[in-house]
């Protein structure tokens, strides 16, 4: 399970969440916080790794060098390999850093010495580690990728370039937002339900709760009886359990699928979350790569 300090404020220290399943000697992994950075628009010393419209591009490249130093991959033939991400089901299978980005969100490689990123700020990050054939894959997953099946694909793309089998895969759900946070609409419901045969058993349906209306009242008085005025449901989808049924649906062993408890909406002290935050804010990377002997 992926853990963290629970911090009461935010601070200036790089933190990197890794998970206990993916300490492999070959393996290099982890899940930023938004701590320990140079980015002053989202608080000043935050650990941006995204190329926002409100933070400068030195800042982020330099937060970017941050990270790589933690990860004990600062040195001559390491490289960062990130996406254009596009809320898609596009893996790609990667040998070398690109000079451009791709667009997608997956990247799969059993190339030594690059280390895989995809970035997030509520999507969850997923890694997926193959300990025999030494592959490794790290995909951002939306509710539209989710649909999509980004990971489930991702798999399935590990298996046909490497010969990955599902039940020897180790998969780290990383930080992201909750059910109890991740509020969607009915259109995302009824596709959910058109897509999964489990596709109802994502959803926690619940009458929406005006702070208004229970702090004056007197405003919304009707001639209606009590109980007959309108009430609108709320729907709060379960990205996390989606995942997870892929994964397993996918092959991969129950007791090797493990998630951060986590959710990015409710700790801002920890993590940056598009929901949270309102639009403006950071982005986290979740990274992967393989050492050359180990």
């Amino acid at each position: 399970m992926v853990s963290a300090p629970h911090a009461a404020s935010r601070d200036s220290t790089l933190q990197l969440l890794r998970h206990a399943r993916l300490n492999l000697p070959w393996l290099i992994h982890g899940f930023t916080t938004r701590s320990g950075g140079t980015s002053k628009p989202y608080g000043g010393n935050a650990l941006n790794l995204g190329f926002t419209r409100d933070d400068s591009r030195a800042a982020v490249e330099c937060n970017r060098q941050l990270l790589l130093q933690a990860m004990g991959a600062d040195v001559p033939g390491w490289r960062l390999t990130t996406l254009r991400q596009v809320h898609s089901d596009m893996v790609h299978a990667v040998e070398s850093a690109p000079e451009h980005p791709l667009a997608g969100d997956g990247l799969i490689t059993r190339t030594p010495e690059l280390v895989l990123g995809v970035q997030t700020a509520d999507c969850l990050p997923i890694i997926l580690a193959d300990p025999r054939r030494r592959a490794v894959g790290v995909f951002h997953a939306g509710w539209r990728g989710t649909l999509k099946r980004i990971v489930e694909k991702g798999l399935g793309e590990m298996r046909r370039h490497y010969g990955t089998r599902p039940e020897d895969v180790l998969a780290a759900v990383g930080p992201g937002v909750h059910a109890c946070c991740y509020r969607v609409g009915d259109e995302v419901r009824d596709r959910c339900h058109s897509q999964f045969a489990y596709g109802r058993e994502l959803f926690r349906e619940m009458r929406e709760s005006d702070v208004v209306h229970e702090k004056y009242p007197l405003l919304f008085l009707t001639a209606r009886p009590p109980g007959h005025g309108p009430q609108e449901h709320v729907l709060y989808l379960d990205l996390v359990e989606a995942n997870r049924r892929q994964l397993l649906d996918a092959g991969v062993r129950r007791e090797n699928v493990a998630a951060s408890e986590l959710c990015t909406s409710c700790r801002l002290d920890l993590f940056f979350s598009h929901r949270g935050e309102k639009g403006t804010t950071g982005r986290m990377l979740a990274v992967a790569g393989i050492r050359t002997a180990g």
